[in-house]
Order: structure tokens, then sequence, then C-alpha cells
């Protein structure tokens, strides 16, 4: 017969935090930084509904509603940054969210300690290289007059084309180039929960006959599922946010066509146009859809699996 079980008083906040004032304490300048640099500029979201006018401010600013986002759903060029940043959200999402997992699978069964680290290091170092730098390195190596591709071109007797400005080819430049940053780097997370496999596991395993990829299969993908759950609901949250940066330095008037997403649409109309109403529009719209997102995503992991953020 089960015992029931005791129901304890449940403590009240000043409660808990009049006993753990200390931790309340340390953890106040991350919820002051939090909220100055992330809810107090929330207050200017609301030009978005207005015709802002800086000389007005935002409280003398004309309301004119929705007008600004039916502006840009009408927008010809709606269609295609949808497009574009969907695409490379998605090939980006596909490309490098599996490797991170695969890469440190492989080294979690790699028994040369030494080595281990050593490629583990290495992997690791491109993460932290600056993205001005990284389009920098690619640009030169695509070079058709003095890169390696130009050079192997003109050894193969080839013409060397411009690989920078073919629309066709920005995607997997951008995404291909961004996976080998950040694979190494993205699987320290998983290495961290193989970490706390219990050995014992592995030698049972060993003396019930398990090969290596029965390890895997058994061991170790179930104790990395939620750590893979997590990292997938963050993913799916920002998969209309693809970065400014590194898509703005690759591209050109020749591949525009493909790399014009959201965010370089956003900086041009607002900061390069001056029409500050519009692009916070297109911002919050965008923010709107990731947030979409990230709440379906996150239910449909809690049913399926158990797992989710809150």
């Amino acid at each position: 017969m089960k015992q029931p079980k005791k129901k304890y008083p449940k403590k009240s906040i000043r409660t808990r935090i009049t006993r753990n004032w200390e931790l309340y304490l340390f953890l106040l300048p991350a919820v002051l930084l939090i909220f100055c640099f992330n809810y107090l500029p929330m207050y200017g979201v609301q030009i978005a509904f207005k015709n802002f006018r800086p000389a007005k401010g935002i409280w003398g600013s004309e309301w004119v509603g929705l007008e600004h986002f039916f502006r840009f759903f009408r927008s010809y060029q709606f269609g295609n940054l949808i497009k574009n940043t969907l695409i490379l959200s998605l090939y980006g999402l596909l490309a490098g969210f599996p490797l991170p997992i695969l890469f440190a699978l492989l080294l979690n069964q790699m028994r040369f300690a030494k080595f281990k680290k050593v490629l583990q290091t290495v992997t690791s170092l491109p993460n932290f290289i600056s993205t001005v730098v990284l389009v920098g390195m690619v640009s030169i190596f695509l070079s058709p007059s003095s890169g390696i591709y130009g050079a192997v071109c003109n050894l193969l007797g080839v013409k060397a084309g411009n690989p920078m400005g073919e629309p066709g080819l920005f995607r997997h430049i951008y995404v291909w180039s961004g996976v080998w940053q950040s694979t190494g780097w993205g699987s320290i997370i998983y290495l961290s929960a193989l970490s706390a496999v219990d050995p014992s596991l592995y030698e049972a395993a060993t003396i019930d006959g398990a090969n290596r990829l029965q390890k895997i299969r058994h061991i170790d993908l179930p104790a990395i599922a939620p750590t893979c759950v997590i990292s997938l609901i963050l993913s799916a949250g920002g998969i209309m946010g693809v970065g400014f940066e590194k898509v703005f330095l690759m591209q050109n008037d020749l591949n525009l066509s493909a790399s014009e997403v959201i965010s370089t649409y956003v900086y041009k109309v607002g900061i390069q146009s001056a029409q500050y109403s519009f692009s916070a529009a297109v911002g919050l719209f965008n923010t709107v859809i990731n947030f979409v997102i990230l709440v379906i995503v996150n239910q449909a992991a809690k049913r399926l699996g158990d797992t989710s953020l809150w």
C-alpha cells in the first residue's frame, strides 16, 4: 500500500528571497542588464504603428495602425524576402544541426586522449574568427584572379567564374562556411552531456557483446537526446532571424536576388532610407513569426518527448 505523499506548505516569495538574499543579490546585475537592454527598448516598438517623425517624437507622431504592415505585405519584395530568409535558415538548420552531434559522438568514441584534445581544439578555433575576417577569407579563397579557386581553375585550363557573384552559389557558400566555423564549437555541449554517462553502462554493453554503433544507439543517443531537443527548439525559434552581418558582408549587386533577407532589408529601409516606422514594422513582423514558431515547436517537443523549454 502506497503511503500518501506529505504536502509541505509552500513558501512565499518574500520568505525565499529573505533566506537566499545573497543569491538574489548576485543575480541582480544580470536582471538589471537584461531589463535595460531587452525590455526598456520595447517602448520604441510602438513606432511600427505610427508615422514616426523624429521632430515630433514617439508620442507626437501620427498613429496609423497596421498601415506599415499591409504596405510590407503588398510590397513586390515580400515574397522574395520570405523565400530567401526561409531557404537560408532551413538550409543552415539541416546542414548545421546534425553535424555537431555526429562530431561529438565520433570524438566520444576516440581512445587516443591526446589526439582527441588536439582535434577538439583545432575544430573549435574557427568559432573565434570574426565574421568580417571569415567573409574576407572566403572572398580571397574564391577570388577568380588571385584566390585558390582561380589558381585551381587556371591549372585545369578552365575559365574561372565569380562564385561570390552567383546567386545560385551564395546559399551554399553562406551555409557551409558557417558549418565549418561552428561545428567544432557546437559539439562541446554534446560532449559535456556525453561525459555525464556512467562508464559502467559501456562496460555492461561490452560484456553483452555490443559493438560501437550499438553503444552509440542505445547509450549515447538517449543521453544527449534532451540536449538535442532543446537545441533544436532554440534553433527553430530563430528560423526567420538570419544573421545580418555575414549576409550583408557577402552581399553584392550580382547575388542580391538570393542574398536579400529580412534583416538586410530592415537595415536598408530603416538606416539608409530613414523609413523608421516601416522598418520597425518589418522587424516586429519577423519577431512575432519567430515567437510563434518557437511556441509551436516547444509544444510539439513537449508532447512527443516531454522535453521543452517551459
